[in-house]
């Protein structure tokens, strides 16, 4: 069964935390339109501050992406790796997997929040998104609503 994988990872500094730049942060997409891809690839896409939100796309063997994928035969098992552990905010616990049935997708968001190992420079945050589907899918599945959605950020202060 077609397995399909979207990573949409937007990092930023303090400095997007409030006001204009908060507002273009909070405007970046967590879903793109699939281009063709390999299969055993993900669809990768990063969004950073310092490139004004700007997408930049590629693709990543779906080994390096940071979820856990297992079909299942009639479904498909899905957890998101925590990576790194030091990075999330603090968390009552994580949830469990997701089972996913043929044309069915998930979409799974965890924010990590960083310091410099001395505190030189300001506090720096991730959010990863996974787009997940089970079966065949239209390029633009991830432009729509989820079958799942399962939110595991935690405050950032």
């Amino acid at each position: 069964m077609d397995i399909t994988v979207q990573w949409v990872r937007t990092s930023w500094t303090k400095q997007s935390r409030g006001g204009e730049a908060a507002t273009r942060r909070n405007a970046a997409p967590v879903g793109f339109s699939l281009p063709p891809m390999p299969s055993g690839f993900a669809h990768v896409v990063h969004m950073a501050e310092r490139d004004g939100f700007e997408p930049r796309p590629f693709q990543k063997d779906l080994r390096e992406v940071g979820v856990s994928l297992r079909d299942e035969g009639d479904r498909l098992r899905v957890l998101a790796r925590v990576e790194p552990l030091f990075g999330l905010p603090p968390r009552r616990r994580r949830p469990p997997a997701v089972h996913l049935l043929p044309g069915q997708w998930v979409r799974w968001q965890l924010n990590y929040r960083f310091s410099s190992a001395m505190g030189i420079r300001d506090w720096s945050y991730w959010l990863d998104t996974f787009n997940i589907a089970y079966g065949p899918v239209d390029r633009d599945v991830f432009l729509l609503e989820p079958t799942l959605i399962v939110d595991e950020c935690g405050p950032v202060r």
